[in-house]
């Protein structure tokens, strides 16, 4: 069996991945807080465990594989979205919710086994409130409950950081009532209007932390293998999931692996709104398919920071048009049930390192554009497919690709029309008609190239 190496932030190595048990190998990913359109961070990270859990797949099998990602639809975001636009909370969740599922089917992610929605187990969060209260992990204060840092002596070990460190990072809620600084809130309160449901500590909600916990351990149970999310969710999130999980669940040691994907960077700096440089998914799809957006960001090792340029985003759309044109080219060969390369496998199996992976790829179109024999087209085609599978890349018909996607039969037998007329007209060398007609078509952005097997056409 292939031997999977990743990057682990909690031993801070790359480890050899040993599942509890392989014939349930169970990933947990944090998903979206789904109040807004996706951005180009909500893409890159879901791409990064999807090429994991096409792997996971490949080496253990689909069915001893779970991956769960989660939704989170009660969270203080939601509330000041609903409270600027006016719009109802489960309105705001349901589309921004949709939009999030749509954007990640252009991306051609795998669904998950599960995407739970926080708002669902909301019980199960105040039982693990309770399990913290009771062995002294957390306390009670001003309609709070809170954690209770200092009653976990190796708080901060996923994170690396002190305590000083910890009280100076970011989102950490200075409050009189708290015991520590650090300590984080597990169920607060809330207003009459405000999203909530009754608790032994009152009316109230909980706190984000405590979501993917109660999530993770319904669905995977007390430890599983890996979680995985942006490196921005490292400290205080993760460090704070992991503690109340473990203090919770008496000799859990909760996730074995933690994996985390690379900051996003726009033209080398951070993006953020307040530069200008902050685009959400359907803003930068916009400009390209989602595919090349896809291959983009698999040509960066996942775990670096990973530097968007519209310009490397039009050269994957560029490589995806020569991979797509040597598949046109056979369009009428049959395709093998094959193994994936070696390589390649290899390749991901080393901490998901999908920039080399790739390079196989490109010799593998190279390959295909130069086999002559039926033999050699169907070998080549049919490895080409099975490895750009791993990576969730070439999975559309070649010529709905140089469509630009769209597979609209109505304007596609509009176009076929025109192309037939065309045809009719070059036949009884009526070349004024042709030549209008191609260029008729050219104005609308349809370019046409003539061959031995008759006329295809694609999208400019």
């Amino acid at each position: 069996m292939t031997q999977i190496y990743l990057n682990n932030t909690l031993s801070r190595r790359k480890e050899l991945f040993e599942p509890i048990d392989p014939q349930n190998v169970r990933m947990y990913v944090c998903g979206p807080t789904v109040y807004d359109r996706a951005h180009l961070g909500n893409g890159k990270t879901p791409v990064s465990y999807d090429v994991l859990y096409r792997l996971l797949c490949y080496v253990y099998g689909k069915d001893h594989v779970t991956y769960v990602s989660n939704i989170t639809d009660v969270d203080d975001k939601i509330l000041n979205k609903h409270k600027e636009s006016g719009k109802p909370i489960r309105e705001i969740t349901e589309e921004t919710y949709n939009w999030y599922i749509e954007d990640m089917k252009k991306l051609g992610n795998l669904e998950p086994n599960a995407r739970p929605r926080a708002t669902d187990y909301i019980q199960d969060m105040i039982e693990i409130v309770k399990r913290l209260l009771a062995n002294g992990h957390a306390y009670e204060a001003e309609g709070h409950v809170l954690f209770s840092v200092d009653s976990m002596p190796s708080y901060g070990t996923l994170s690396g950081r002190s305590m000083k460190e910890m009280l100076a990072g970011a989102r950490i809620d200075i409050a009189d009532y708290k015991k520590n600084p650090a300590d984080f809130v597990l169920w607060k309160p809330s207003a009459a209007d405000e999203p909530g449901w009754n608790s032994p500590w009152g009316y109230g909600r909980p706190g984000w932390h405590l979501e993917c916990s109660a999530m993770s351990s319904k669905l995977l149970g007390n430890d599983f293998d890996i979680h995985g999310g942006g490196n921005d969710l490292i400290f205080p999130h993760h460090e704070n999931e992991r503690a109340q999980s473990c203090c919770a669940f008496e000799g859990s040691k909760f996730a074995r692996y933690w994996v985390h994907s690379g900051m996003l960077m726009v033209d080398g700096v951070k993006m953020s709104k307040s530069l200008g440089n902050f685009y959400t998914l359907d803003e930068v799809l916009e400009k390209a398919p989602a595919e090349a957006l896809r291959l983009l960001f698999l040509t960066a090792h996942y775990h670096q920071p990973f530097n968007f340029t519209f310009e490397g985003l039009y050269n994957a759309k560029a490589s995806l048009d020569k991979f797509y044109n040597a598949l046109l080219k056979v369009k009428e060969v049959k395709v093998e049930e094959v193994p994936a390369d070696e390589r390649v496998v290899n390749a991901l199996a080393d901490d998901l390192n999908t920039p080399l992976a790739l390079t196989y790829l490109h010799e593998m179109v190279n390959n295909l554009n130069k086999a002559q024999s039926d033999a050699e087209k169907i070998k080549c085609k049919s490895e080409l497919l099975a490895n750009a599978k791993l990576l969730g890349l070439l999975w559309q018909d070649p010529e709905v690709w140089f469509r630009g996607g769209n597979n609209d039969q109505v304007e596609t037998a509009e176009i076929e029309a025109k192309i037939k007329a065309r045809s009719e007209a070059k036949k009884n060398k009526d070349w004024a008609t042709a030549d209008k007609i191609r260029n008729e078509l050219k104005e609308q952005g349809i370019l046409l190239e003539d061959g031995p097997n008759g006329t295809t056409w694609k999208k400019a």
